[in-house]
């Protein structure tokens, strides 16, 4: 079992565990995480898997130190004030081990619902500085990108402060993330977009406050680590397809991605053909988008990750095998993070 000890120059362990797995799969694999070093276990949220708060609330009853929270919920599907309460509530039963994650929302999901994504930097910012006023037990009104009359809490959160992290890939988001939030998970897993997050993320500490108190990157990175190489890549196929279908042109161009390749995968994803999406997924584009193969591969690009970042989210599909790409992960951490 590897360890990651507590020392706050030690870089950050996390992990995104996907409820596509029934509720106590899933808390049995945030009891694994625990137990080989992870620091904090985040839970995805998309409206065709299980509910992350619910799923949280079985991770929480199985553990005891890793800290918990949705990685990363909208405010878009749901109102900012039920958000804050749906976190105050998982900090609550974790006994003040809650985060909060938060970002502006996949796009094309969103459009799944017939919710347009209006004015995501201001909604986003609105939503946690709103949250923030709620934990500390005020009573707000709020008229912006959203409303809210008189609304408060009926709890009181045992964290003095629930650390917000954003989930940001545009230098907006990025920038307002460093200036505002208690930190960012950087939507990439390639040292080439992690070097030009990192100096979007120095932009914006450049206007942080100084009474804001420390700000922590992490990489919320693709990860698929297994014992064979070509098995790990394989299971790549799937989210890397939906990184593809999401890109921003300069991200595929500064990957020379080629572009009607890209095209085939988004225009497969959208007529909701999954098989065809994944097999036009090349070698190019799980090298740029999934540090994707075998625990001394994987080590490797956790530790060129780690050179701009201050800690690492090993994201989904996590592996072949979970249990096992767990354990893996965890090696490779530790190997990364050696002295």
């Amino acid at each position: 079992m590897s360890e990651n000890t507590d020392s706050s120059d030690d870089p950050t362990w996390g992990i995104e565990l996907t409820p596509e797995h029934p509720p106590d799969r899933v808390a049995d694999l945030a009891a694994l995480a625990e137990d080989e070093g992870f620091d904090v276990a985040f839970a995805s949220s998309h409206y065709f898997n299980r509910d992350p708060f619910v799923v949280l609330s079985r991770m929480a009853a199985a553990t005891e130190t890793i800290r918990l929270g949705p990685g990363v919920v909208n405010p878009y599907e749901t109102h900012p004030v039920k958000l804050a309460a749906q976190t105050a509530t998982i900090d609550e039963i974790s006994d003040g081990r809650g985060v909060f994650g938060v970002g502006a929302g996949d796009r094309s999901s969103l459009s799944n619902l017939g919710i347009e994504r209006d004015s995501p930097l201001r909604r986003v910012l609105e939503t946690f500085d709103l949250a923030r006023d709620l934990w500390d037990g005020r009573t707000v009104t709020h008229d912006g990108t959203f409303t809210a009359r008189d609304a408060s809490l009926n709890l009181d959160p045992p964290s003095e402060a629930i650390p917000v992290y954003i989930g940001a890939q545009g230098p907006h988001m990025l920038r307002m993330s460093a200036k505002h939030a208690d930190g960012v998970l950087v939507n990439a897993a390639h040292p080439r977009d992690l070097e030009w997050a990192a100096g979007q993320l120095e932009q914006g500490l450049s206007d942080r406050p100084d009474d804001y108190g420390e700000f922590e990157s992490l990489a919320f990175a693709s990860v698929s680590v297994a014992g064979d190489e070509d098995a790990a890549r394989e299971a790549a196929r799937p989210p890397v397809a939906f990184i593809v279908g999401g890109a921003a042109d300069p991200v595929l161009e500064r990957h020379d991605i080629d572009r009607e390749a890209a095209t085939a995968v988004s225009e497969a994803l959208e007529r909701g053909d999954l098989p065809e999406a994944f097999g036009h997924v090349t070698p190019a584009m799980i090298n740029a988008f999934c540090i994707a193969g075998t625990m001394e591969t994987v080590a490797d690009r956790f530790a060129r990750a780690l050179e701009y970042v201050d800690g690492i989210v090993v994201g989904s599909p996590l592996g072949p095998d979970l249990e096992d790409a767990v354990e893996r992960a965890s090696e490779a951490l530790a190997r990364a993070t050696e002295t």
